[in-house]
Parts: structure tokens; C-alpha cells; sequence
């Protein structure tokens, strides 16, 4: 979830149009029709388990126990991505790398349900379901994630997805970028990238879904949850349909102008996103096994999970990291990460790139036989402190 194209080289744009927008098509399409609906289905079935199994007549404690798990497990794994880095690397031990990494994201992903969990919760133990009170709270949350340029943070699948490439599989961006050298900056850079952004982007998110339970359709769960897909995918194609033209903004505009612009595309494809999701998690809860709510959690859950990993696409399950509006240059701001099929084939033809590299520096490289035939047929050369006497023996 979350992300930024920062750093990502698109080696496909050398190729042919019609090519590149045919694998960025299905790259959208894999994003909104496949990942998008399994990362929902694991983080619903999640939360499931943790309402039916965590104090479920105690509404409060419950909350505090998410948010323990959460805040806490969150930080620690912030603070600890550099050690993890650099003590987990598949050059190094192929087969602890891959177990170890896909436990740190089955673990990472439940501390990310219960972060969210606790901090929704709670606000919604003090907020209630008033929208008189929901949403001041939810639009102050939003301006002040414009103020600190941290709006881009509500993204989640399907317009970011994060493949388990071993680039940066632990990393987790902050806000602030201090390093480890400044230890005291590192470990307030990475509590206020959980604590204070994170907590802001929870509210937007409780205040967005909640005021959708208030005014659509209420009293009838299926034809609201139906409504919610519809609108989100409707809201999903138009974001995606409007992408050149906010990149030709992006590319144009500047300063102040520039950002508002990025600002209320990042809040159209936002409200697709929480359609989208709130549909898809009322109509489980509603169609799918709807007298036994353990067994449907604990599938979704599962299965959510393992088709993640099968498709290696299971770090689209975690919310970690702080990404800044607008810090990529030109049209980078507005382009989505939702890198999949794209980045196989730029893998494909980096080895291929590579290995023709490695072929013409060999093939101008002599070889070792005729090195050898070349020092034979060489003349002798005699050494300017041989005596004439000696030079005139040896021919």
C-alpha cells in the first residue's frame, strides 16, 4: 500500500507504444480486478478474527489491545529495517531469505490490521456514528495532511501495489529521512511517521467509509455494499482514464498550483479506493458465509494471504512508510505505482542487456590460445644490458 514511482526506471518506455500501453493496461487491471480484491479480502478477514476473538464484549479493551500490537509492532519494525536489511539477503543464503522474509510480511501485515483497527476503533468509541462529529474531525485530518504534503499516504490498492522484489523489501521510507547515525532523529523520524501520520490517514479513512455507512443506502447492507463496488470501480477507471491529462499538469504547473492539482486527483483516486474497498468487505460480510463470521474471516484471511505470496505480491498488504506529495519530478507525482507485469519484462531485458554486455567483452577479449600462439611468434627482444658477445652466440 501507499508507494511511490521515486526510483522506479521505466526501462519499458524504449519499446514500442502500443506495447508498453498494452502492459500497462493489464498492469492496471491485474491491480484493480486481482490484488486489490485479495488485499481486502486478508485485511477484512483479519479484522474479523480480531473482533470474534479479542475481548468481543469489551469494545474498548479490544481497541487498546489492536493498538498496542500496532503502534508498538509498527515502530519496531520501522526502527529495525536496516538491521533486517542487512542481515536477510538472498546473495547470501537463498533459502533463510525467502522463509524469513514472507514471515516478516505475514507478521508486519497483522500489526498493520490492528494499527488500523485500534486507531479506528477508537475514534470511533469517541466520535460515535454522528456525522456532526465525524466529519469536522475527518476534514481537519485532511488539511492536515495537505499542510505537511503527506496526502499521497491515503493510497492504497488498487492504486498502489508492491511487488516482493528483494530491492527494498524491509525498507520503510520516513518522513523526515534522518539516519541511524542521529539515532535520537531516527527514533522520533520513525515514531511520527506511525503515530502522527499514520493516525491522521486512519481518520480519514474511519471519517470517508463512515459517512458512506451513514448516507448510502443505510438499513439495506447489500444493496449498499453493491452500490459502494459500483461507484468505486467507476471512480478507479475515471482516475486511471485522467492520468495524461493530470501529467501534462503535472508536467506544467508549478509551486503552489502544482500541488493542489496533484492534492485533489490524489482525493478523487482516494474516494475510488475507500468505494471500493468498503464494497468488497460489506459484501463478504454479507454473501459470504454470513452465519459462521470465524470460518468466512479465517478464509479470507488464509487465502487472501497465500494467493498474495503465490503471486508475489504480498507486501500490497502492508501500510509502512511516509511518502512526500509532489517530491517526484515532472509526471512521476501523478503516475500510480501499480508496477507489476511491467517489471517483469524490465528484469527480462536488463538480463538480456546484461548478458549481451558480457558477450561483446568477451568476444574483444583474445582468449588464452591466442595469447599464447602471439607470444611465440613474437620476436626476441634483447635486453640493453646484454654484451654484443652474448647477442652474437645465441643467433
Amino acid at each position: 500500500m501507499r508507494g511511490s514511482t521515486a526510483g522506479i526506471s521505466d526501462g519499458l518506455k524504449g519499446t514500442s507504444k502500443t506495447h508498453y500501453r498494452f502492459v500497462t493496461l493489464l498492469d492496471l487491471s491485474l491491480s484493480t480486478f486481482l490484488i486489490a480484491p485479495l488485499v481486502v479480502s486478508y485485511w477484512r478477514g483479519t479484522c474479523g478474527m480480531m473482533d470474534v476473538l479479542v475481548y468481543p464484549e469489551d469494545f474498548l479493551r479490544s481497541a487498546l489491545v489492536s493498538c498496542f500490537i500496532g503502534y508498538v509492532g509498527a515502530c519496531v519494525l520501522t526502527m529495525c529495517q536496516d538491521v533486517l536489511a542487512r542481515s536477510l539477503h538472498p546473495n547470501t543464503h537463498r533459502i533463510k531469505y525467502y522463509a524469513f522474509s514472507r514471515l516478516y510480511s505475514a507478521v508486519f501485515s497483522f500489526i498493520c490490521v490492528n494499527h488500523w483497527r485500534g486507531g479506528w476503533m477508537v475514534f470511533e468509541y469517541f466520535t460515535g456514528t454522528d456525522a456532526g462529529k465525524i466529519a469536522p474531525t475527518t476534514s481537519a485530518s485532511i488539511v492536515l495532511l495537505m499542510l505537511t504534503k503527506t496526502l499521497r499516504n491515503l493510497s492504497a490498492p488498487p492504486f498502489a501495489i508492491a511487488t516482493d522484489r528483494r530491492e527494498g523489501y524491509f525498507e520503510v521510507p520516513r518522513a523526515f529521512k534522518y539516519s541511524t547515525q542521529n539515532l535520537g532523529w531516527y527514533l522520533l523520524d520513525c515514531v511520527f511517521s506511525v503515530c502522527v501520520v499514520g493516525t491522521l490517514v486512519v481518520s480519514v479513512w474511519r471519517g470517508h467509509w463512515s459517512l458512506l455507512e451513514i448516507y448510502l443506502y443505510p438499513g439495506e447492507p447489500a444493496k449498499s455494499a453493491l452500490a459502494s463496488i459500483a461507484i468505486g470501480y467507476a471512480l478507479v477507471i475515471v482516475t486511471f482514464l485522467l492520468q495524461p491529462v493530470m501529467k501534462y499538469l503535472a508536467r506544467t504547473l508549478t509551486g503552489i498550483f502544482r500541488l493542489l492539482a496533484v492534492d485533489i486527483y490524489l482525493l478523487l483516486s482516494f474516494s475510488g479506493t475507500v468505494n471500493l474497498w468498503r464494497g468488497i468487505w460489506n459484501s463478504l460480510n454479507y454473501f459470504f458465509l454470513p452465519n459462521l463470521p470465524l470460518l468466512s474471516c479465517f478464509i479470507t484471511h488464509s487465502l487472501g494471504f497465500l494467493l498474495l505470496v503465490l503471486i508475489k505480491s504480498s507486501n500490497s498488504l502492508l501500510v509502512r512508510g511516509v511518502y512526500i506529495d509532489c517530491q517526484e519530478d515532472g509526471e512521476q507525482c501523478v503516475d500510480f505505482p501499480c508496477y507489476y507485469i511491467r517489471l517483469f519484462f524490465q528484469e527480462r531485458r536488463k538480463k538480456k542487456l546484461l548478458r549481451a554486455s558480457q558477450q561483446r567483452r568477451l568476444s574483444h577479449r583474445p582468449s588464452e590460445t591466442e595469447t599464447l600462439m602471439t607470444v611465440k611468434r613474437a620476436p626476441e627482444i634483447v635486453s640493453n644490458h646484454s654484451s654484443p658477445s652474448t647477442t652474437a652466440n645465441s643467433v
